[in-house]
């Protein structure tokens, strides 16, 4: 291990990866690599998580194709050095920002999209220039096993390494020095993960999770738009992973008079969608393994959890597969209702009130995101005012995710940093600062009149906020 980081630090001092050749050769690679595996990629996600096909490129291998194939077109622009403003009486001077790599990179995966938050973050950091060590999660072991016999077949293997193992390998990555960790994963792990950074002083992404909401105004009130609000919802929890996905949505929130037609249309989506035979369930993953199968099924366990289910709760021990669920009112101090669920388990909570799910988001820790289906203006303004999550997203579910144009990361607990087209190569980059200044005018006075003449005019230079002319006025230099 020690030897491979050594090589992965040893080919980062030589620039190789700096070069913007070198990038756009390993991000083309990828895209080889993802085009003439595609089966292979399949059945691995078949074999962790019993992704169908149409899951599978939807979730995993359509977004690396898309994420490596918009950096591709997009790294000349990002790499160039953006020009810097500077105050008229720095003349004559000029600045820019100029993006480096940082250097020897750790990603930690997650096992829940064992494709997506392995390669995705491996895009941006291949487009900042960095060296790469990626530690796929054990958890999805034929993804992981994938990954470290195929990149090494396609990528710079100098530069870009896998190394497979348990938590005892990761454990040993994070007692060595790095220039950045990137985390996909639980907020436990990831608070060890920054643990281990600080002792470096190690700069750290982490990508965490939490209970998402979704909130439903009085849309519900519309036929049409009751149905296109429960596709999205009925998509947006089990469509990704069977709400194993840290942004699938953890629980609804609706008004007491509408909590019976949202109740119903949604079971109606999740007929359509799945089915409503747990033994011939259709296109929806299983649970990852018997761990978390039997976490679930603990969180059912509870009686007064229990008697709020009014849609589903068979499960099926056998194939780690739990029916869609719906949940009505659990009690709010149930672990169901204070633990991110993870799962295909959906509590409805009612409200006297909509307004009211302000109070009640704040009331819990920071989400990653808040779904809200409403065409309220005023309401879509407090929700963004008054709340503080990773994203806010309205009348959809999920896509979000898909938007390389928008940043994609969580606040508070939910995590920190960000990523997703250029915000990956920024995350995975330093923005240098470099001015340039001449040699001349410079003024150099040596008569004592002038100590009052510099007081006068730093004091004016600070009341007009121009530091600048500070550093202009060369003689200043000289108390």
């Amino acid at each position: 291990m020690e030897e491979s980081i050594a090589e992965l630090r040893e080919t980062f001092r030589t620039g190789t990866t700096k070069s913007v050749s070198w990038r756009k050769k390993q991000l083309r690679a990828l895209l080889d690599l993802v085009n003439e595996n595609e089966d292979s990629i399949f059945q691995a996600l078949d074999q962790d998580l019993g992704k169908s096909r149409v899951e599978s490129y939807r979730d995993e291998i359509g977004i690396i194709k898309k994420s490596a194939s918009y950096s591709l077109s997009c790294l000349d622009k990002w790499m160039a050095p953006k020009k810097g403003e500077l105050p008229l009486l720095f003349f004559p001077a000029k600045a820019e920002v100029m993006p480096e790599p940082l250097g020897v990179v750790l990603i930690f995966s997650s096992w829940n999209f064992p494709i997506t938050v392995a390669l995705d973050p491996l895009i941006g950091a291949i487009s900042a220039g960095n060296t790469v060590l990626l530690k796929p999660s054990e958890l999805a072991p034929a993804c992981m096993s994938f990954l470290t016999q195929t990149i090494p077949r396609y990528l710079d293997n100098k530069a870009i390494k896998v190394i497979g193992g348990g938590a005892d390998v990761g454990k040993r990555l994070l007692e060595l020095k790095w220039d950045k960790i990137f985390f996909t994963g639980s907020p436990r792990v990831g608070r060890l993960v920054l643990t281990a950074a600080a002792k470096y002083l190690t700069p750290v992404t982490l990508e965490l999770g939490g209970k998402c909401p979704a909130i439903v105004d009085n849309t519900l009130s519309n036929p049409s738009k009751a149905k296109v609000t429960a596709k999205r919802i009925v998509g947006g929890k089990w469509g990704p992973c069977t709400g194993q996905a840290c942004i699938a949505i953890d629980y609804v929130l609706v008004e007491e008079k509408l909590a019976s037609t949202l109740i119903e249309t949604v079971k109606k989506y999740i007929k359509i969608f799945y089915g409503d035979n747990l033994k011939e369930l259709k296109s929806i993953s299983r649970i990852v393994n018997q761990l978390q199968f039997q976490r679930l099924v603990n969180l059912l366990k509870d009686p007064h959890v229990a008697a709020s289910v009014v849609y589903g709760g068979s499960v099926d021990e056998e194939k780690l597969v739990i029916e869609p669920t719906i949940l009505l009112d659990p009690p709010l101090d149930s672990e169901i209702m204070n633990e991110e669920i993870f799962g295909p388990l959906l509590p409805i909570i009612t409200l006297k009130n909509i307004e009211e799910s302000i109070e009640f988001i704040n009331s819990k820790p920071n989400p990653l995101v808040i779904y809200a289906f409403t065409e309220n203006e005023t309401f879509k303004k407090r929700i963004l005012s008054e709340t503080s999550s990773g994203s806010v997203t309205f009348n959809d579910s999920m896509v979000q995710f898909l938007c390389d144009s928008l940043p994609f990361g969580g606040v508070g607990q939910s995590g920190f940093g960000r990523y997703h087209g250029k915000y990956s190569f920024d995350t995975f980059s330093h923005e240098k600062s470099v001015l340039h200044r001449a040699f001349y005018p410079e003024l150099e006075p040596r008569y004592p009149p002038w100590t009052n003449f510099k007081l006068a005019f730093l004091k004016l230079a600070y009341a007009l906020d121009y530091f600048g002319l500070i550093l202009l006025m060369s003689g200043f230099r000289k108390s």
